[in-house]
């Protein structure tokens, strides 16, 4: 705990004095602030202090307080302008650039064709931060990354730190940025002006040398002076640049193993004299779909056996030799020109007249349709399922009828019955023999019977069961319609007679009574309703019984 020293006692509150020895010389401050206002401050009883308060002053004295203004406070009396108004530099040199051109000399070091390049710079020193910039006109094909060589920043002159300034800058000198040399030649009327309204000499102007190699580059990419006698293949080209002439032409390859009569596109172009022949490609022609038959080049009339030279030649196809309504023969092969197009029936109207034009109407079908034949039925798969090898290369599953699946989702008809064989064994069998509304498809199963000797259970698997008699390519299968009461049904070759039903088959049958047989009704109308017959007269009986009738041996 620190101590007072003054008095000698612990600082703490109660224990600190003012001292008596200090003296306070300052101006007392007159005014005081309640509630944002100013009010003049009265002094503590018995500090003998008389404030100056504004009620002692009148309110003449006021004013001419307020008119008299003192021009002078402190010192002798002098005579100056009043002060400019202070403008910053960020203001006052606001986009004022000034702008130097000159250039630096690199080494090539690596290259037999220069010693070394001249590049040509501008440099750039904002006045507003004393900020300078290097860059580099860009040259065409010049190969170098030009552009901005040094990006704006303060930059030393010296390895004192000293920064550039504008007044170190002049035309004729050399300045040192980054270990490059720059000189500077010249500069832009505006900085030549600002310069010298500064009271500073320029220094006299120069040109920036040329390059060497730039000079021996332009020498090279002079244009060339095309001699006389090429003159004719420009004006020939410039006359007849993309004017194709087009012939529809027959090939016949009839000679050759297996060959055909093919419909081809031939073109004379007239720039160069030379021809290209183009083959008609169809879908599924089983052929392969070869760009060109003929690619573009001249054609010479006359082929020796040998190896033929362009020396060689002596006359080339031309458009005298392409007839409409002749043969021609081009490489060895013969095409029958039987037509053209407008543009072609136009050239040879004005350019030779003396050519008649003599379409001819020839089969340019390169096969005949071939009628597709279907294999018949080996007994292998469904059907449809092996109908679609027949279909496509790749097969797919059959096409199924959606809506009726998720219509009759779930929905079976169900019957009693018995098989109909010569077969003493076979005799007493029951089956319950399934019909899948979904997919008209049938299932048969084998009701087991005690001591018969054989195993019940899955006697036919879910398949649709053509009717008997119906051709293998075109099966006709049963449909609910055919299942009567006591009706014989063949199942790949066993017979089953139907006995009885579910009630749901004759619900179901009498709601689509327009499309289902009478006999078929009628007969499962008829077993219901005698086995309803029957049914209510056991419960008769039994009531009999329970009542002591005295019918039965209860």
């Amino acid at each position: 705990m620190s101590l007072n020293t003054g008095h000698g006692l612990p600082f703490l509150p109660g224990n600190s004095f003012r001292d008596l020895t200090k003296s306070a010389f300052h101006r007392a401050q007159t005014l005081d602030f309640k509630n944002g206002y100013a009010l003049p401050r009265r002094p503590a009883v018995g500090t003998g202090q008389d404030p100056l308060l504004s009620v002692n002053i009148s309110h003449s004295e006021r004013k001419q307080l307020i008119r008299d203004i003192p021009n002078l406070t402190y010192g002798t009396d002098t005579h100056r302008p009043p002060p400019l108004d202070f403008i910053p530099a960020h203001a006052a040199y606001d986009k004022k650039v000034l702008r130097f051109y000159g250039y630096f000399r690199q080494e090539a070091l690596h290259s037999p064709a220069e010693h070394f390049r001249i590049r040509p710079v501008v440099i750039y020193y904002h006045l507003e931060d004393d900020s300078m910039c290097v860059t580099e006109p860009p040259v065409e094909n010049s190969g170098i990354p030009q552009g901005k060589l040094i990006k704006r920043q303060r930059l030393t002159k010296n390895q004192h730190g000293g920064l550039y300034h504008w007044k170190d800058l002049n035309v004729g000198m050399d300045m040192s940025l980054f270990g490059t040399v720059f000189r500077i030649t010249h500069c832009d009327p505006f900085t030549q002006d600002f310069m010298v309204s500064q009271g500073i000499v320029l220094n006299e102007s120069e040109s920036i040398p040329s390059d060497p190699y730039t000079i021996h580059r332009a020498q090279a990419q002079q244009t060339h002076i095309i001699p006389y006698e090429h003159n004719h293949q420009l004006e020939r080209f410039l006359a007849l640049d993309r004017q194709v002439l087009r012939f529809y032409a027959l090939w016949d390859d009839t000679d050759s193993l297996y060959g055909e009569k093919r419909p081809v596109t031939m073109h004379y172009y007239l720039v160069d004299d030379s021809v290209d022949i183009c083959e008609h490609h169809e879908a599924n022609s089983g052929r392969d779909p070869f760009p060109v038959l003929l690619s573009r080049q001249k054609i010479p009339k006359h082929i020796k056996s040998t190896c033929v030279s362009p020396q060689d030649v002596k006359e080339y196809f031309s458009p005298e030799d392409f007839r409409v309504g002749e043969e021609v023969t081009l490489m060895g092969r013969h095409f029958l020109l039987y037509d053209c197009d407008d543009f072609t029936r136009k050239y040879y109207e004005q350019n030779h007249p003396d050519i008649l034009l003599k379409p001819l109407t020839v089969d340019t079908r390169t096969q005949q349709d071939i009628k597709r034949v279907i294999p018949p039925y080996n007994g292998f798969g469904s059907l449809e399922d092996s109908l679609q090898n027949c279909l496509s290369l790749i097969p797919e599953p059959p096409k199924k009828d959606v809506i009726k699946l998720l219509e009759n989702d779930n929905k079976v008809l169900r019957y009693v019955a018995q098989l109909d064989s010569q077969n003493p064994l076979d005799e007493g069998r029951r089956f319950i023999l399934s019909y899948y509304l979904s997919d008209d498809m049938i299932s048969v199963f084998e009701r087991s019977t005690r001591n018969s000797g054989i195993i019940g259970g899955k006697f036919l698997e879910k398949t649709r069961v053509p009717k008997p008699g119906s051709s293998v390519e075109n099966p006709e299968y049963y449909t609910p319609a055919d299942f009567s009461i006591g009706a014989t049904v063949e199942v790949f070759g066993h017979l089953f007679v139907l006995m009885d039903a579910d009630r749901y088959v004759l619900r179901y049958l009498e709601s689509l009574y327009n499309h289902i047989p009478e006999h078929t009704l009628s007969s499962l109308r008829q077993k219901f309703g005698a086995s309803q017959t029957s049914a209510r007269e056991e419960q008769h009986e039994g009531k009999k019984c329970l009542s002591g009738c005295g019918l039965c041996n209860l």
